[in-house]
């Protein structure tokens, strides 16, 4: 029996990236939640695992040369989990070549641009004192605008983001994504990411990733011991 990978994870667009991805690889794993609203990301048993202080993270029992090993960041943890069991990267190089340039399309735009745009239009705005900053606002939204602009295109060309193939390069974009809401954009104008969007939605393994803790998540536009630990300065 395969062991079970140790998932540490939190219910946030990053933690989904792999709970969805577990899901629909069919891999055995239990879930250690770290409640990054107190603080739990900074714990030395953690940071042993994750030295950036930030979750996800796994540790894999049966890694390579069948010894344990843990691995942090998002990305990472995407790849090591479609090498290990060969499945959602693609079928060849070329296919591996199109997975990683959208994948790191998305752990250097899509991610951190949204998660901006929900800090400044959100967030700040409810802190002590309110921070409500146009140009910040105007900034961020504006980019993820674009940054959706080139993942519509690329989606009116293929059926996933990586081309007629799922792949981990959706389980990293559509999370975030899928928040378009919170983060003030239009679909209007964008039809093949709203296809898209829908589609991935609709998969079972997606919507129990998903569903992971869900009834953790708090509003942190509310929660003004979790803005001191996550928006400390």
């Amino acid at each position: 029996m395969t062991a079970e990978i140790e998932l540490y994870y939190w219910p946030t667009p990053n933690g989904w990236k792999i709970s969805i991805a577990l899901e629909e690889m069919a891999l055995p794993y239990h879930t250690k939640f770290i409640n990054i609203g107190k603080g739990e990301q900074f714990a030395p048993e953690f940071l042993a695992i994750s030295p950036n202080n930030r979750m996800p993270a796994i540790i894999d029992p049966d890694g390579p040369d069948s010894a344990p090993v843990s691995v942090f960041e998002s990305g990472a943890i995407l790849q090591y989990l479609a090498r290990k069991t060969g499945q959602f990267y693609g079928a060849n190089e070329r296919d591996h070549i199109a997975v990683e340039q959208w994948l790191m399309w998305q752990m250097g735009g899509v991610g951190p641009m949204a998660g901006q745009a929900h800090h400044f239009l959100r967030y700040a705005p409810a802190m002590d004192p309110p921070q409500d900053l146009p140009y910040a606002k105007d900034r961020y939204r504006a980019e993820v605008a674009r940054l959706y602009g080139v993942l519509d295109r690329q989606l009116a060309k293929s059926e996933f983001v990586a081309g007629e193939f799922l792949s981990i390069a959706d389980f990293a974009i559509w999370p975030w994504a899928s928040l378009w809401e919170g983060q003030q954009q239009t679909l209007e104008d964008k039809p093949n990411l709203a296809r898209w969007l829908e589609q991935i939605a609709a998969r079972p393994a997606v919507q129990r990733g998903r569903a992971l803790g869900a009834e953790l998540r708090g509003d942190l536009a509310r929660d003004k011991t979790a803005q001191s630990v996550l928006f400390r300065r």
